[in-house]
């Protein structure tokens, strides 16, 4: 998806996991948007992966970025699809995961979707 290449140190990803609960009768409707937010998200260079699960009226959305900017440039990307997915459903729950560094960045401009923030520990170099 993203064109990000060379090795990944795991404590420089940041990644959001986001949850949202699909109003009763829009699930149709909010299904033909995810192809949308894919296609508007591909090109992003700090984009690592990108996907979207569904279970029931709840869609996930798997995603990863090289740091807190990449993370911050794709939310600037796709904030107006954002906001039609927001008229469909409502967000019922936010993590973070990353550095506490990387997660700093983001404390402020993500305070409004009162995110759950999860510290690195350690992980795998790819």
């Amino acid at each position: 998806m993203g064109s990000f290449t060379g090795m990944i140190d795991p404590s420089s990803v940041v990644s959001i996991h986001p949850y949202f609960r699909v109003k009763p009768g829009k699930l149709a409707e909010a299904k033909a948007k995810l192809p949308e937010f894919v296609t508007k998200t591909s090109p992003e260079a700090g984009n690592l992966y990108y996907d979207f699960t569904i279970h029931d009226e709840v869609v996930f959305c798997r995603e990863a970025y090289a740091g807190a900017e990449g993370l911050l440039k794709h939310l600037e990307n796709v904030g107006t699809l954002l906001g039609e997915l927001l008229a469909l459903a409502d967000v019922i729950r936010v993590e973070v995961h990353g550095s506490a560094a990387e997660l700093e960045k983001l404390k402020g401009p993500l305070a409004g979707l009162k995110p759950e923030w999860f510290v690195f520990e350690c992980g795998v170099v790819r």
